[in-house]
This record gives C-alpha cells, structure tokens and sequence, in this order.
C-alpha cells in the first residue's frame, strides 16, 4: 500500500507537517513499496494513535457496567453484517471499545490496572476487543509479596516476583495504585502520606515506591512504575506528588525512558485545605516538570458530564461515594489489593468540578515539553476516551477554551491560571502527546512512528493542516479528529469515511522477564506457603495461560 502526498507529521523522526508518501508491506513501514494507493494529497497524516492509560477490560469495568444500567441505553449501534452491537457510553462493551478508537484514528491502548488473580478475566475481554492492539499493567502496589520483600530490603526476590507477577497475569508492565493504601483498607483505614507505616508489614509508601521502582530497572522492563500517588484525589494533595517524585530522583533508568510515570495527574493537583478553598496547584506540578526529565505524566483530563470512576484505590472511592451520596462498589482482592466504582456527574457549574477541568489543561499546556505529557481522560474516570477530540481542540485553541469557560462556574477565574495562559498546541504537540510520547513511554519501538519497520498504522484526517487554523476553526476540527478519513491498522484499511471496514483481531503485549533460578525458588517457596494458608483457589488454577491470549506479542527482559 502506498499513502500518497500527506502532510506528515512524526516528530519520532523529525518530520513535522512535511508532504511525503508512506509505503506499507506485510504489516509494516518500508522504504518504498508498490500495490494500492491511498489518494492523501494535502490531508493531515500520523502514526496510529497510542492510548497509554484507560480502563476497558476486567472485573471493576464489567463492575461499572452492572452499577450503571442507564448507561447501556447510550451509545446504542445495532449489529450488522461486519459489526457486532454496542452499547454504552462511560462503560461501552468490548467491540464498542475498539470500533470507536479505531474511528478516532487509535490503534493501540493499554488497560491501566489488574490484579494478577483477576487476569484471566481481563485477557477474555482484551481478546473480544477487536481491531486495535492492547496490554494490561499488573497491580503491585499492596501485594503481600510485594510489601515482605520491601521490609526485608530484598530486592533480588522483589525483582523475581514481579518477573512472576508478569507471567502470571500475562500483564506487560508494573501499575502501583496508592501504594500500601489498599492492604490498609482491609483493616478499615488508609495510609495518609508517604511515611505513613502499612499495617502489619512495617513498611511504608515511600519504601515501596523506591522498592518497586529499583526493581523495575533490575529487570530492564520496557516501561517504568506507573504509578497512582497517595492522597490521590484530596485537597492539598500537590504536596504529596512532589515529595513522590523527588523520592526516585536518584534513581538510574536502565533504559531511554523516564524512571516513574504518574498518571492522570490532573487528580494529583490539588490545593487547598479542604473542598471550600480548593485550588489548582498545576503551576507548582508544571514547573516540577520543566526542571525535571526522569518522570512524566498524563492529564485525566476531566470531561463534563457523566462519568464512571473505577480504580484499585477502595479508599478514595469510599470516601467519593460518601462526599457524593452516590452508588458505590468495594472490593477486596484477596493478598493483592483492593478497589472501588463509583458513577458520578460532573457539573459545569459546580465548583470544584469546574476546576477539575482547568487543571487537566493548564498541566498540558504549562508544561513545555509534550513529551512528559500524554493525553488521556483516565477512561472512564475523568471521562469516556471518545471525548479526546474535544480535548486536542482545548489544547489548540484558546478561543474554544474561553468559549467553554464562560458556561462555567466563576471560581476558574479566581483559582485557576487557566484564562491567562495564551499557549495554543500545534499538531506536532499532539502528534507527541497521542503518538510518539506514549510509545515511548510504554517502550513500544514499533509504535507511534512511521519510520523503516515501524508497524503499519497510520492515520489519515480529513483536515489540511496547511489550510485550516486549529485556533479558529475548532469545531471542523473536532469534527475530523472524531471521524477519520482513514485508519490502516497493521497494513489493512480499516476505517474508511469514519466507518468500520474491517475488524481484524488485534495483539496483546506481554512482558516475560527472566531471573535468577536461586531468586525465582525462593519467591516460590513464598508463594506456596500463601496460596495454602491464605488464597482462595490453587497456586495451578491461579495463572493465565497462553490460551487466554491467542495473538501475543511477547516482550523479553530480565536481569541483566
């Protein structure tokens, strides 16, 4: 296939808004290539978009699903002779999920969090969301495992384990969610800070942090620790991301990568001493980020309207349905963690919701490099992935973003820098943000680029970005980045004039790191003693197997 004469823009390879052909064969970019052309004269090209963090498979989605029953009415598309139906707008079903970023020109997204003996329900989702290629970050952050070895200051079996955790949950990277905060919640409380001890384990936040984080580069996994801070989603909670990220400043990458990555930081930038005088403090997180390179973040950017919050902090969202009266769901994950869902809405003219929405954007737009910043809304937390559109026009437009301001409450003005802030992106930012940025943050040398080898995703928008002002004319772009004009997945068209042409199934990424045999038995010898004592099922039953994922990209690490 050859994608004649777009305006290309992949700022992995330095090419930014330069008229070029691209040439695919046998799934991947090439040099040059004959076959089937794709007439892209003028319009604006990219790599297929990467989402690095959303929630679309396993048990606290299928959760969010039963506890919002409304939501199934919305989003409704019948089934036809190429789809199946779909259903639901917060929580949509699996084949919504993948139809939907594949209009948006995605072809890869990754699920931010499963606890590894919930994985085999997450792969069968995984598997039933067709089209784009995915993987899932394995929970860490309040295993029993975890929090001994941390005690114990063994980092030679802390390595091995997550090496085992991987394996086990076919999971492609380690996700730490209020790290030590969810063995806590099984005794009815929380940690309150980094220092705070987790009960019964004589360790605290900030050891288990720098613990996992020291073993991720022992292992020379792909990805860094993907991490949900402490004191997520309080007021004043600022303080505590910036003492977080400080604590592994000092700590080597083993690879071309950051060390840490925070996410959905929007809830992390928080001022204020309570919800009366609540403020943003992105200003403070932006210029963490400007003087800092051994961490990044992404937005959760927060979309108006309703929204289904799911995450492995129980805590936060006990605390969430309590402050909102709402519907909650809790979860205790056996030796692993724990977890709550709770369906909210938010408000243009509440507050502290309002806020919410300027911080997401001042994060983006504050912080001079695109490369520490990826876009996401925290699927479904912030809001459903399908508003992404309607956030690249935010960050292009400063027009767009007065627009919405003006329906909103008055206190953006008084506690937010958000209406000062004059900073419009170019498309070479967003293709950082939602192409090249991601995949290099996940480690995905095939992803985000169309370089020689590159794999054969591309994106085509029935936008000419040499004709048309982002800044002026915001709704035309909305409109195109919702409907594309083409999405190539792997070298086959797939989207054509913003329909589904084809449902090819899509991979799933696993990572498969090796140890030391000495290291792997004595995790072992752990691990049994747990499973008899304490596990409901048997150590056998307990990992997903190879059948639960039947088009694997398996990533090799280990010791070094």
């Amino acid at each position: 296939m050859i994608i004649k004469g777009g305006i290309v823009y992949d700022p992995t390879n330095g090419i930014f808004g330069e008229e070029m052909d691209i040439f695919l064969e046998k799934g991947k970019v090439v040099e040059e290539a004959k076959g089937k052309e794709i007439d892209a004269r003028g319009l604006l090209v990219m790599p297929g978009g990467v989402d690095a963090h959303a929630h679309v498979a396993g048990t606290k989605v299928n959760t969010g699903r039963i506890m919002r029953p409304e939501d199934a009415r919305s989003g409704l598309e019948p089934k036809t002779k190429l789809l199946r139906p779909c259903t639901g707008y917060t929580v949509p079903n699996c084949y919504a999920i993948g139809y939907r970023y594949a209009r948006m020109g995605y072809t890869t997204v990754f699920e931010a969090a499963t606890p590894i003996i919930e994985s085999r329900h997450t792969h069968e989702e995984l598997e039933e969301i067709p089209i784009v290629d995915k993987g899932a970050l394995t929970l860490f952050g309040s295993n029993w495992e975890v929090l001994e070895c941390v005690r114990d200051d063994d980092l030679d079996k802390l390595a091995a384990y997550v090496a085992w955790g991987l394996r086990a949950s076919r999971g492609y990277g380690v996700k730490v969610v209020n790290p030590g905060g969810g063995e806590a919640w099984g005794f009815g409380t929380n940690v309150k800070g980094l220092d705070d001890p987790v009960p019964n384990f004589d360790t605290t936040p900030r050891e288990i942090i720098r613990g996992l984080v020291k073993a991720n580069e022992m292992l020379n996994l792909p990805h860094s620790v993907h991490l949900h801070t402490n004191n997520l989603g309080k007021p004043g909670n600022y303080t505590t991301v910036l003492d977080t990220m400080d604590t592994v400043k000092d700590i080597t990458s083993t690879r071309d990568r950051q060390v840490l990555h925070v996410t959905h930081m929007q809830f992390s930038s928080y001022g204020g001493t309570g919800w009366r005088d609540f403020e943003s403090e992105a200003p403070q997180i932006a210029e963490y980020f400007n003087r800092n390179d051994h961490v990044t973040m992404d937005m959760g950017q927060m979309i108006f309207g309703n929204a289904t919050t799911m995450t492995a902090d129980g805590p936060l969202e006990y605390n969430n349905a309590r402050l909102l009266h709402a519907k909650w769901s809790n979860h205790d994950i056996e030796l692993e963690d724990s977890s709550g869902v709770v369906p909210l809405v938010y408000g243009r003219k509440m507050p502290v919701n309002a806020i919410q929405w300027a911080i997401g954007l001042e994060l983006a737009l504050l912080t001079e490099s695109p490369w520490k910043t990826l876009l996401t809304t925290d699927h479904p937390n912030g809001g459903p992935f399908v508003n992404y559109p309607e956030v690249i026009t935010l960050l292009m437009s400063k027009a767009k973003r007065e627009e919405e301001m003006a329906t909103l409450h008055e206190l953006v003005a008084k506690r937010t820098v958000l209406p000062t802030i004059e900073r419009e992106l170019d498309w070479g930012d967003i293709a950082v943000m939602t192409r090249a940025a991601p995949a290099k943050v996940l480690g995905l040398a095939e992803k985000g680029h169309l370089g020689v080898g590159a794999d054969a995703d591309v994106t085509v928008y029935d936008l000419r970005p040499e004709k048309i002002d982002p800044a002026r004319d915001h709704k035309r772009v909305k409109e195109a980045l919702g409907r594309v004009k083409y999405t190539i997945k792997g070298g086959e068209v797939v989207v054509r004039d913003g329909e589904i042409v084809a449902v090819p199934r899509g991979r799933t990424y696993w990572v498969d790191a090796s140890v030391p045999e000495k290291d792997a038995e004595r995790v072992q010898v752990d691990l049994v003693e747990k499973f008899e004592k304490y596990y409901s099922i048997q150590k056998s039953n307990y990992m997903v197997q190879d059948a639960y994922v039947t088009d694997p990209v398996v990533v090799k690490a280990g010791v070094i």
